[in-house]
Formats: C-alpha cells, structure tokens, sequence
C-alpha cells in the first residue's frame, strides 16, 4: 500500500502550500498586490520557530506541549512584519502601476533576506524536536511521521477557520466586496486602508505559520522562502485569483504532483508544475475557480 503513503505526503505537502498559497492570495484578492517578498515572510515564520523551539528545547522543565504552542510564534512575528511592510512600503504603491509594486516587493525580498541573515545568522537551524516527540505510527504496515498528520490537522483547522472569516463574518464580507471592486468599496464608504491592512497581516501570518509548521521537519536556512514562492504562484495560477476554493484544489494538484514526483521524476518534477501552470494560462486565464 505505498501509495497510500504517497498520498498522505501530498496531502502534507498540500497543507503547508495551501497556507502560504492562501495569503498569497489574499492580499492579491483583496489589494491587487503581488507580493513578491511573501517568501520571505515564510522563512520568518520557520526562523522565529525554530529559534524558539531550540531555546525552550535547551531548558529544563519546560513542557511538552507549550513546544507545540510555541509554533504560532512564527505566524505572530510574521504578522507583525507584514503590519509594517503595509503601513511603510505597500499603502504608498496603491493606484501605482504594476512594475512599482514587483520593484517594492522584490526590494523587500532582497532586505529581509539580509535582516534574516543579520538576526540570526547564516548557519542552518535544526529544531526537530517536536517531530522527534511525537514519533511514527504504523499505517497499512508502513511507518508514517505523526508530526505530519498533526500539520495536515492544522492546517485543515486554519483553512476552515479562515473560511468562516472570510465567507460569514462582517469584516470578511467587506473584504470580499473590496476585492470585487475598490472604487464601489471607497464610494459606500468602507474604511480601505484598513481593510488592506488586515488583508496584508492575515496573509502574512498565514504565510508565517506555514514556515513555523514545516520547520520542525527540514533545516532552517538562508533562501528558504524561494522554492515555497514559486509553488504558491503555481497554486494562484491554477486555482484562480482570490478563490479560496482555487486555492485549495491548486494546492492539492500541486502537493501530489509534488509527492509523486519526487520519487518518480524528481529531476522534472518543478517543470511539470509550471508545464501545468502554463496551460491553464492558455486554456483558462482566469484559473479553474478565478472570477
């Protein structure tokens, strides 16, 4: 039964895509921004994670669980920055033209990679204290890391929560208007900036908490938001501009082919992703569930 093991690392796959690929979407949606330094904000995510599990991980005493909790770090510090790269760089781009936005971005791409660098070093991060904790279990015969079911069970808990929010909510349904169309949002007299405002830091944290989930599992280090990025964008492509249903089924095309690639074709298996990413450009501009 492996591949049913090959289909649960998709769906592990799937779940840290689909949050990084969801406020990228978000902020795309709602201000029309294309975030190129969102990468940058999921390395945040995992280097503030994984800072903080090694030092409670180094003292005596400390329980288990707040290890777990401790998590959330990376999307609330991630949250934080994305307030301020709104309020200082973003509010002033709003109207511009697109190249001013993907020059301000990629420049902020450029600087947070030097202040990762600069706060916490060039060397790799290892903090897989948490995935070692809780072990393996036995499925269908094959062991599988419980620490990755846990992600998916989040990551299914945020996905739902964010839902609510966006779809059942009162700011949500602002939110939703704005991205539909600003000028109507501005003229019934929505407060724009800050809808923006939320619309970037819940983006942002969504990003942060992706990087805090998957640092327990690999090294934490320099360059480490550019690979999930690239597969975010794909997610936006195939799934479509500001759909969150876009963007849970582009995440899981995404997170399978990814599984299977690696073990069948991992020298091609980016080039499938933008294979298909460019083919629903043609076939469908708009993405599958994009308006």
């Amino acid at each position: 039964m492996q591949w049913f093991i090959y289909v649960l690392n998709g769906l592990y796959f799937t779940a840290f895509i689909f949050l990084i690929s969801l406020g990228l979407n978000i902020i795309l949606g709602v201000m029309g921004i294309l975030n190129l330094a969102h990468g940058s904000l999921y390395a945040i995510g995992a280097f503030m994670a994984a800072w903080v599990i090694i030092t409670l991980s180094g003292l005596k005493g400390v329980p288990v669980p707040l290890l777990y909790i401790s998590l959330i770090s990376g999307a609330l510090l991630a949250g934080f920055v994305g307030l301020i790269i709104e309020r200082v760089l973003i509010r002033p781009m709003y109207g511009r033209a697109l190249e001013y936005q993907l020059l301000i971005t990629f420049g902020a791409l450029l600087l947070f990679e030097d202040l990762i660098k600069l706060v916490w070093g060039g060397e790799a991060y290892y903090a897989s204290q948490p995935f070692d904790i809780l072990g393996k279990i036995q499925i269908l015969g094959n062991a599988y890391p419980l620490y990755f079911l846990l992600v998916i069970l989040v990551t299914l808990i945020v996905g739902s929560a964010v839902w609510v929010f966006i779809t059942k909510t009162k700011m949500g349904i602002m939110l939703r208007a704005l991205s539909l169309d600003r000028e109507m949002a501005t003229a019934l007299g929505l407060e724009i900036d800050k809808l923006s405002t939320i619309a970037f830091v819940l983006g942002a944290a969504l990003a942060g908490l992706a990087g805090s989930l998957i640092a327990p599992t690999t090294p934490v280090l320099l360059g480490f938001g550019m690979e999930p990025l690239i597969l975010a964008f794909i997610v936006v492509v195939i799934g479509g501009l500001g759909s969150l249903k876009g963007a849970f089924i582009g995440s899981v095309i995404v997170g399978q082919i990814r599984s299977i690639g690696i073990v069948v074709f991992p020298e091609i298996e980016l080039a499938i992703l933008f294979l298909i990413a460019a083919v629903i450009l043609v076939v469908k501009p708009e993405g599958l569930f994009g308006r």
